[in-house]
Order: structure tokens, then sequence, then C-alpha cells
């Protein structure tokens, strides 16, 4: 198990990252680029966790959400 879910986890092969588009509130601003990075594990909830794409080594200790598996849903059972 990760001890630091907030930090890409190199030696981590079963995790995955993937780039989100979140659209801002102003249609004319480009659109941040976010990564979902998707833990699974044996025994406990799969965790995901959402950082800013360019974010820095310093940004990564502060600017990140991690949600584990049961507290959200796919976009697409919203709509």
């Amino acid at each position: 198990m990760a001890t630091d879910s907030h930090r890409p986890d190199t030696a981590r092969v079963d995790a995955v990252d993937s780039p989100v588009s979140c659209p801002g509130p102003g249609a004319d601003r480009p659109e941040p680029v976010r990564v979902a990075r998707i833990e699974s594990y044996d025994d406990d909830p799969d965790e995901c966790t959402i950082y800013p794409a360019d974010a820095t080594a310093a940004d990564l200790t502060t600017t990140w959400i991690t949600a584990r598996e049961g507290s959200f849903t796919r976009l697409d059972d919203m709509r």
C-alpha cells in the first residue's frame, strides 16, 4: 500500500495515470490538465488521486485530492 498517495509512486506497476481535462468557468481560458491516478489494492478500497499535470514536487504536497472507491462515481452515470 502506498503511504504517500498524493505523490506519484513510480514503483507501483498496477497504478494507472490518466490525464483529465477540467474545464474552468471561463470558456476563453485554457483548460487545466489534471492527472487522475488510480491505485488498486488487494485488501483495501481502490483510490483515485487527482493532481495538476504540471505540478512541481513542492506543489504536490498541497495540490491534490484523493477519494476511495465507493465515494466517487463515473461522470456518465450522473448525466
